[in-house]
């Protein structure tokens, strides 16, 4: 953990440099983000560039097609993802794995959406996976050094597992939340 993760670094190099464009840009992300958590993968470039305030001229510099902007999303939520394994890394073992934990139920949430309309084998793709993989890895290894998670497991087993209770259709919330922290507490001793 600590210092730039690659999500971010690649994130900095796609933003422009100059302050109106990266406005630009930053109001494209997220009204993105916004239209296809609204409307799936298939939301229209055309409403994004106007939730955003500019013009698609403006879109399409910044994104030339639709796998930019979704690569680019992809990469702000594990860029974000990673960043939570940082602010969490001074917590108890445990604490610190749980509530990175929950955040990764969130970023399940979204990926989802973006992941319908990511190429997944654009290269972007493989290397979220490394970094999300690298921000979680050394929070299970502290929890299974403390003695407070099984050891076991593996963060590729963590995660597939954590993701794929998310994405099951539940009852209502309250049954999510059971369910999610069933999961998490069979990862304990």
């Amino acid at each position: 953990m600590g210092g730039q993760n690659r999500a971010t670094a690649t994130l900095e190099e796609r933003r422009p440099r100059r302050a109106d464009a990266a406005r630009n840009f930053d109001a494209l992300v997220t009204a993105g983000r916004e239209a296809f958590a609204e409307d799936g993968s298939g939301a229209s470039l055309e409403d994004i560039a106007r939730r955003a305030g500019v013009g698609i001229g403006t879109l399409y510099r910044n994104f030339p097609t639709r796998d930019d902007l979704i690569e680019t999303l992809y990469l702000r939520e594990v860029a974000a993802l990673a960043d939570a394994a940082d602010e969490v890394a001074d917590l108890e073992p445990w604490p610190a794995l749980e509530a990175w934990l929950g955040r990764f139920v969130e970023y399940v949430g979204t990926k989802h959406v973006l992941l319908d309309g990511l190429n997944r084998e654009s290269s972007v793709f493989a290397e979220c996976r490394g970094v999300m993989l690298g921000a979680g890895e050394p929070l299970l290894a502290r929890a299974q050094e403390d003695g407070a998670v099984k050891a076991d497991l593996a963060i590729a087993d963590v995660v597939k597992l954590i993701a794929g209770v998310s994405a099951v259709a539940y009852d209502d919330e309250e049954q999510r939340r059971r369910v999610l922290g069933l999961a998490i507490g069979s990862l304990r001793t």
